[in-house]
C-alpha cells in the first residue's frame, strides 16, 4: 500500500480547504471593493471569480485561476470627481447579495472540508491504538 493512498482522503480535503480559502478571499475583495470608483483613464478594480477545477490525478480539486469581469455599472453622478465627461460613474458590476450568497457557500464548503480532514484524521488514530 502506498503512503499517498493511505492518505489520499485528508490530501482531497485539504485541496479543498486551499480552493474555497480562496474563493472565501475573492469575495471579500469583491465585497471590500463594491464601490470603488473607475477613473476616466481606466478602473482600479475588476470583480472577480475563482475558477476551480477537478485535479488531474483525482485528488480534489485545484484553482486554475481568477476570470476578471470587465463590465461597471454606470451612475449618473456628475459631480463625483471620477465621473467620465458625459457625468457617468463606473462602479464594479458587483452585486452584493450575489457575493454574499456565494462566500456563505465557500464558508460551508470549507468547513466541510475540516469535518471530512478530522474524520479521516480519527480513523487514522483508531487504526493505529487497534495494531498496538
Amino acid at each position: 500500500m502506498q503512503v499517498s493512498s493511505v492518505f489520499s482522503g485528508m490530501e482531497i480535503s485539504v485541496s479543498g480547504l486551499r480552493a474555497e480559502k480562496r474563493r472565501i478571499e475573492t469575495y471579500a475583495n469583491n465585497l471590500a471593493n463594491i464601490n470603488t470608483t473607475r477613473t476616466p483613464e481606466g478602473g482600479p478594480y475588476k470583480r472577480q471569480e475563482v475558477i476551480l477545477q477537478s485535479a488531474p490525478d483525482a485528488q480534489g480539486v485545484r484553482v486554475i485561476g481568477i476570470q476578471e469581469q470587465d463590465s461597471y455599472r454606470l451612475v449618473y453622478d456628475p459631480d463625483h470627481p471620477d465621473a467620465d465627461q458625459y457625468g457617468y460613474v463606473h462602479y464594479p458590476r458587483i452585486n452584493l447579495v450575489e457575493e454574499w450568497t456565494k462566500m456563505i457557500t465557500a464558508s460551508r464548503a470549507y468547513e466541510a472540508n475540516i469535518a471530512a480532514f478530522n474524520l479521516q484524521k480519527q480513523n487514522y488514530i483508531r487504526t493505529l491504538d487497534m495494531l498496538r
